[in-house]
């Protein structure tokens, strides 16, 4: 890495500190938001209520440029709501159209699981192809555009399961659990601490300029040939002949292949690495592929999971 570079690691892995100081136990959480934003995706954030999803979010928000949005998903959410829409204007006697909150740099979809099929769909076209259409016009988004998303697995009434498309759009899905008895208690510490302690604005605001650099350093970190072998023969382990195949009614995509390989770079760049390494495939394979595979009849019967499914593969698959 030139002096320049490495400037800029320093400043991002700051960055995934910060954010990770105002937790407690989610030091995973917080890096896969900041290699998310290094490699232009999305996250989606799974977990029971209360294990500081929003939390984490708002203060990844509160250290980066432009300004930020929170969507709070309700089944009767409307695509406008989202979007934006046009508003008459007496005094031109004409129409403008007021942005909606999509049209921020961080947008923070809370339980977007509550939200319509029409709703998902104007979000899918955001994070898909960065632009929204309204009104039969189409809008750009800004070049820095993050979504991360939470959703809630307990709760079933009035919520609408994410499709496979929009699903496929996130890069990393985190699977989140309720923390054990001493991350509990750090909780409780941290909470109290800041309920007597004045907030102070945060430390570290990375500027945009900063953050378009690094995500140019992280697209130019080297994987070795047998290395993007090895994400190659993970992906195929989940289709037909694969090792996993009999389990998969809908094996990884191409897409997922693409995704594990932005990741892998994005966490190599933030260790000052070069280049990508087996652990970092190992490491983000879960996050990267799990959610992309679909588990058959046969393997929902028995118990398993997307999830479940990749450890095989993890398992069974290897680097060399």
């Amino acid at each position: 890495m030139s002096q320049h570079e490495r400037f800029e690691a320093g400043a991002v892995a700051r960055l995934a500190g910060d954010v990770a100081s105002g937790l407690v136990g989610h030091e995973r959480m917080a890096e896969r938001l900041v290699i998310a934003l290094l490699a232009g995706g999305h996250v989606l954030l799974e977990g029971p209520p209360g294990i500081a999803k929003t939390r984490a979010v708002k203060r990844l928000a509160a250290h980066l440029p432009g300004s930020h949005a929170r969507i709070q998903c309700t089944p009767d959410l409307l695509p406008s709501d989202l979007t934006g829409t046009q508003v008459f204007r007496a005094d031109t006697g004409g129409f403008d159209f007021a942005p909606g909150p999509i049209f921020h740099t961080l947008v923070l979809v809370d339980e977007i699981n509550r939200a319509p099929p029409k709703v998902q769909s104007a979000l899918l076209e955001a994070m898909a192809e960065h632009q929204v259409t309204s009104a039969g016009v189409t809008r750009k988004l800004p070049d820095l555009f993050m979504v991360v998303a939470t959703q809630n697995p307990i709760e079933h009434e009035g919520t609408f399961p994410l499709p496979e498309a929009q699903m496929d759009r996130f890069l990393l899905h985190l699977a989140l659990d309720l923390p054990d008895a001493v991350t509990e208690r750090g909780i409780l510490d941290l909470v109290e601490a800041e309920a007597l302690t004045p907030l102070v604005d945060p430390v570290l605001r990375v500027p945009s300029d900063q953050v378009e650099a690094a995500r140019a350093a992280v697209a130019r970190v080297h994987l070795a040939p047998a290395l993007k072998d090895f994400i190659v023969r993970l992906v195929m382990a989940t289709r037909a002949g694969g090792t996993i195949a009999e389990w998969v009614e809908h094996p990884v995509s191409p897409r997922g292949t693409l995704a594990l390989a932005s990741a892998v770079r994005a966490r190599a760049w933030l260790r000052g690495r070069d280049h990508g390494l087996p652990e970092d495939v190992e490491e983000l394979a879960m996050d990267a592929l799990a959610h992309r595979l679909i588990p058959n009849w046969q393997a929902i019967g028995e118990g398993r999971t997307g999830r479940s499914l990749i450890a095989d593969v993890l398992h069974e698959v290897r680097p060399w």
